[in-house]
């Protein structure tokens, strides 16, 4: 039987941005100019100002130079052209000619100048548009990855950010042109007017085919935007050892191999046909540009042969003809080519501005520092697309010294429930409130500062034992209290036989690192939540993954140091709760029952049908 194809991946932006590039044109671009430089040199100017200024000047310099050696080579044609012995014009031409070279000279050092100044600048401007990006994405509110958009705008915003390097490079590349082409431009107005606005004519269709054609590359980019974003979280999937026994285990390479490379050849039809549009356009201003430089070689054979100019004039037309129209081209190439890159700029500017104001900027209330009392009163919250409320008109009161446990059926609202109540998320109705303060007005920072959270999907930081237990928070400058919260959690040894101790990297794809079983990473992420000694400890199912020894060692430590801060652990494991002085049972988002274990056990409710199953094995 074959494989079932993959579902097409559509975009919902892509219409929108196809439609803010169809308004460009040749013209258009050409306003747009010094808005886009603009632009790039402010983001350039904060960055470095000292290189800004070699580079601007250095152009300057390269253009003056550039504009002088087409003086020095009509200077030098007069003579080299004229009548007498060789020798003699020879002679009279060296004058030129020196200045020529010179000015070449002077030329080439600028632009090894101008080289430097950007090889300096393109990789921190690069690192400024990524650590913006980066920053912002770890800042914004939770509820702004379950945007339906969110991903689309951000991979959008990733171009932008790889084509800040070129952005630069072109913006350059432009400026050295147009003033080369200026250069050019004034020799030739001198030779003769008539040449300026051929020559200006003979660009118009390269500059209008150029744009078509970056019209076409960004309208194919958005197109594929949501197929490449599914893409390469596939890839992840396909080839990571995380998850290579399940791959093998289920003879299930071959469908992913299938589905892949399905997706793949799909990406690649829509580039392959965008390359067909573009070398049709790319035909059709090239033929338009060369009827129009005949027209341009044409006007110059015509004034040299009615006597309008000499023939010296005439050959020194002939360098300064060549000279502009390649700096003609490359302005048309670059501005292009820049016009571009500041379409997908904007899309970054636009992510991460629209990302600032999803940041978690709630209010100024400090959260207490060791809440007595956690109450959420009357909460809902509701996922986008979702048919149901995650959490429905849930009323709970936690208090210091007692561990509550949450239990429910997977899709109960567990792990929803504990966000609300460490303020991760903002209920859509109701208020949860630390010691009488409202979260939803809180500073966030206040109340992450007082929590320690494992939650069910947590990270296997690539870093060091030590940065894993702290995170880059140490309480001290001795090792101390990370062997203590590795002790709490039946890790010390383990860490001792490690080839460097806490020094060991956690990396097994990089070089020297180890790798730790499924059980050692869920205690290296308890370790991480006792070592800050927070107010709050939340444990979102802690010990799944680990043995009997592990998992009895990690709820003893609970409950010796229970009395210190509100502790809520989520788990499936119905045994565990025996530690609870409560427990909380979940269904469809709506509290059903409440009580201590040997009450619920025996209540006749949901908890005794789990615990019964549980037990049924």
């Amino acid at each position: 039987m074959p494989f079932p194809e993959p579902k097409e991946i559509r975009n919902a932006r892509a219409s929108v941005s196809r439609t803010a590039f169809e308004g460009a044109s040749f013209f258009g671009l050409c306003a747009k100019i010094p808005a886009l430089l603009a632009q790039i040199w402010r983001m350039a100017w904060r960055i470095d100002r000292r290189d800004v200024v070699v580079l601007f000047g250095c152009q300057l310099a390269s253009g003056f130079a550039a504009a002088v050696v087409l003086a020095a080579t009509a200077q030098a044609m007069v003579p080299l052209l004229g009548a007498g012995p060789v020798a003699d014009r020879v002679g009279e031409a060296v004058p030129a000619l020196v200045v020529v070279a010179v000015a070449a000279g002077v030329g080439r050092v600028a632009y090894g100048l101008a080289s430097w100044a950007v090889a300096r600048l393109k990789p921190r401007l690069l690192t400024a548009a990524d650590l913006e990006m980066v920053e912002a994405l770890m800042a914004v509110e939770l509820v702004a990855f379950n945007q339906p958009r969110f991903s689309d705008e951000q991979d959008a915003a990733e171009t932008g950010v790889v084509r800040c390097d070129r952005m630069l490079y072109d913006a350059q590349a432009f400026m050295a042109a147009l003033i080369r082409l200026v250069a050019a431009f004034g020799v030739l107005t001198v030779l003769h007017p008539l040449m300026l606005p051929v020559l200006v004519l003979a660009v118009v269709p390269s500059g209008t085919g150029a744009v078509m054609e970056a019209r076409i590359e960004h309208r194919t980019h958005y197109a594929n935007a949501a197929g490449r974003n599914v893409k390469g979280m596939m890839r992840w999937h396909v080839t990571t050892s995380v998850l290579a026994p399940e791959v093998r285990g289920n003879r299930m390479r071959w469908y992913l191999a299938f589905w892949y490379r399905t997706l793949s050849d799909r990406l690649d039809a829509r580039s392959v046909g965008a390359a067909g549009r573009q070398l049709r356009v790319n035909l059709v201003s090239a033929a338009g540009g060369g009827v129009c430089l005949t027209g341009a070689w044409g006007v110059l054979l015509w004034l040299t042969l009615t006597g309008r100019v000499s023939l010296a004039v005439s050959a020194t037309a002939v360098v300064a003809v060549r000279t502009a129209l390649a700096n003609l081209t490359n302005v048309v190439h670059y501005c292009t080519s820049l016009f571009h890159s500041t379409l997908f700029l904007g899309d970054w500017k636009r992510f991460v501005d629209d990302a600032r104001g999803l940041e978690a900027r709630r209010g100024e209330l400090q959260a207490p520092p060791a809440p007595g009392t956690i109450r959420a009163d009357r909460v809902s919250y509701a996922y986008p697309g979702r048919p149901r409320p995650a959490v429905d008109e849930v009323t709970l009161t936690l208090r210091q010294g007692e561990v509550v446990a949450v239990v429910g059926e997977n899709g109960s609202g567990k792990s929803t429930l504990v966000q609300l109540l460490t303020g991760l998320t903002v209920a859509d109705k109701g208020s949860v409130t630390w010691d009488g303060v409202d979260l939803a007005g809180a500073d966030p920072d206040t109340v992450w500062a007082r929590t320690g959270l494992v939650p069910q999907n947590f990270a296997h930081w690539p870093l060091s034992v030590r940065e894993n237990v702290t995170l880059g928070q140490p309480h001290t400058l001795d090792d101390g209290p990370v062997w203590r919260a590795l002790e709490q959690v039946g890790m010390r040894e383990a860490v001792e036989e490690l080839p460097e101790g806490l020094d060991t990297l956690l990396a097994r794809e990089l070089w020297g690192g180890v790798d730790l079983s499924g059980g050692q990473w869920q205690r290296i992420a308890c370790a991480r939540a006792l070592y800050r000694r927070p107010s709050v400890l939340v444990l979102d199912e802690p010990t799944s993954e680990m043995d009997a020894r592990g998992e009895h060692q990690i709820f003893t430590e609970l409950k010796k140091t229970a009395a210190e801060r509100v502790t809520v652990v989520v788990t499936h494991r119905l045994d565990n709760t025996r530690i609870a002085d409560r427990i909380v049972v979940l269904e469809r988002g709506r509290i059903i029952e409440q009580g201590t274990f040997e009450t619920l056990v025996r209540a006749g409710g949901l908890f005794q049908e789990l615990y019964r199953l549980s037990q049924d094995r």
